[in-house]
């Protein structure tokens, strides 16, 4: 995966290298799909789906957090057609995306039923709270989509008194849907 570059900070932290690559791997990206990023805070995602794809649109309700989408967007080198919405979610998704990430959990339910509604092939969300996990893994349930669930717990290495030691991040549950899911 190559490097992302994020200048510009949006105080809520960017998705992690390792959980951008897993939950963009879960998303199945094609070069030809529309890809959807719901609330997208720094970018991240966003530039990294826009290194995949022909079409991107980033969704955020902030202003402040689109506005730094832009310009790390604007450090980053893709080819994807990319449209930024400031909206809140479900208003300003698009009505023809085959892929969506929601990167948290605020409006999902009506996200996701506009995802079922519009006919989104594939949907991820990433959640790092325990309780909203729950309630995200029984909402893609209830609307047929769950196709599977992964737990992700990243450590990263540092010295410590001469050898190395391992500082972990937030465990991060990325709920899988798929249209055609058999459920778990």
């Amino acid at each position: 995966m190559s490097q992302v570059t994020l200048p510009h900070d949006a105080k809520a932290g960017p998705t992690k290298p390792e959980v951008r690559a897993v939950t963009l791997d879960k998303l199945g990206l094609r070069p030809t799909d529309h890809f959807v990023d719901v609330g997208s805070c720094t970018g991240s995602v966003t530039i990294e789906a826009a290194r995949r794809v022909e079409r991107v649109t980033a969704v955020e309700r902030k202003p402040k957090r689109l506005d730094v989408t832009r310009k790390n967007l604007a450090a980053n080198e893709y080819d994807a057609d990319v449209t930024l919405r400031e909206a809140e979610a479900p208003d300003g998704l698009p009505a023809d995306a085959d892929a969506l990430f929601v990167g948290g959990s605020r409006n999902f339910d009506a996200v996701l039923d506009h995802a079922v509604d519009t006919g989104v092939d594939r949907v991820v969300m990433n959640v790092s709270r325990v309780e909203p996990a729950g309630d995200a893994i029984e909402a893609f349930r209830e609307r047929g989509l769950l196709s599977e669930v992964v737990q992700m717990q990243v450590s990263h290495g540092y010295e410590l008194a001469g050898a190395t030691s391992f500082r972990s991040n937030n465990p991060v549950y990325v709920v899988v849907g798929r249209r055609d899911a058999e459920g778990l």
